[in-house]
């Protein structure tokens, strides 16, 4: 599909994209550049990739898609890189979770030759690094592209197809829209898995026993969501400040709405909530976003 493929940053979606491509026979040649040796070492070794090194510049000649996989706030950084090194008529795209302020960055930085087509694959685990990555991660998870408006038609179709042939269900999406979607189905929940997990770090000097003891309840799947990528995080926040700003009110005038029912003993209020947040969880399951089984289908 390829002559060659270079990925900035070898990190969990960096190495599982480099894996997926190599397992689907999607490149020729799959190289990265990471600023770590000790990473560019690694990933050599495990044959994630056929080579990889400090010089970003380097890397990406003569590659026909480069994909930045590194956290939101070091793109002016990479892109500046990489710029003077696009191939003509290559493709560069992204895997980042915040869409509409990145977008210009790198448009206005980049080669009129070049199609910018920024992606979003929406998956990953709470681990990090090359070792943690798999060729399975995009399997029937969705990839969200927002694409610049000089780009044109048939690169967007071949990145699509390129999403696809790793696994994922496809859309398009306007890069503000995207922003805002995203801020209530990952970006909030994140929010509150930190900071309630951050909540039980006050109390747990007293009973850090019986949290730790207990936590296979509701706090151990917060606790999953909590241990992600504590950069790439503080950088999605940041960047996408006005729209969970925003739903940080939400929430916050929602809770105060249920701590007024519980305070009145208001039983039926309580009552009309929960049954609306049980009918949720099962459009997405029905959505095929989850399975239907009972706690997550853990055994």
């Amino acid at each position: 599909m390829f002559e060659k493929v270079c990925i900035v940053g070898c990190g969990l979606i960096g190495s599982s994209i480099a894996r997926a491509i190599r397992k689907k026979n999607l490149s020729n040649k799959i190289v990265s550049s990471n600023r770590s040796d000790l990473v560019n070492k690694k990933v050599i070794e495990l044959k994630i990739v056929d080579d990889s090194n400090s010089d970003t510049k380097k890397m990406a000649e003569g590659s026909d898609l480069v994909i930045i996989a590194t956290p939101l706030s070091s793109y002016e950084d990479v892109i500046l890189k990489l710029k003077d090194s696009l191939k003509n008529g290559s493709i560069l795209t992204d895997v980042g979770s915040v869409k509409e302020n990145i977008i210009g960055l790198i448009e206005k930085n980049i080669p009129k030759n070049v199609s910018w087509i920024s992606s979003h694959p929406i998956a990953g685990t709470e681990e990090s690094g090359p070792e943690s990555g798999f060729s399975e991660l995009f399997e029937n998870r969705w990839c969200i592209l927002t694409p610049s408006k000089k780009v044109n038609e048939k690169d967007i179709k071949l990145l699509e197809n390129f999403w696809k042939k790793m696994g994922s269900k496809v859309d398009i999406m306007d890069a503000k829209q995207h922003d805002y979607v995203l801020s209530i189905t990952s970006h909030i929940p994140h929010l509150i898995a930190y900071n309630i997990v951050n909540t039980t770090l006050n109390i747990q000097d007293k009973k850090e026993s019986d949290i730790v003891k207990y936590s296979a309840g509701g706090l151990r799947d917060f606790t999953r969501i909590a241990a992600s990528n504590p950069i790439m995080w503080r950088d999605v926040f940041i960047h996408n400040k006005k729209n969970t700003s925003s739903m940080i009110d939400d929430f916050i005038a929602n809770l105060e709405d249920l701590k007024k029912a519980i305070e009145n003993e208001d039983g039926k209020k309580l009552e009309e909530i929960f049954k609306k947040t049980k009918k949720i969880r099962k459009e997405i399951v029905k959505a095929g976003q989850d399975v239907g089984k009972p706690d997550f289908g853990r055994k």
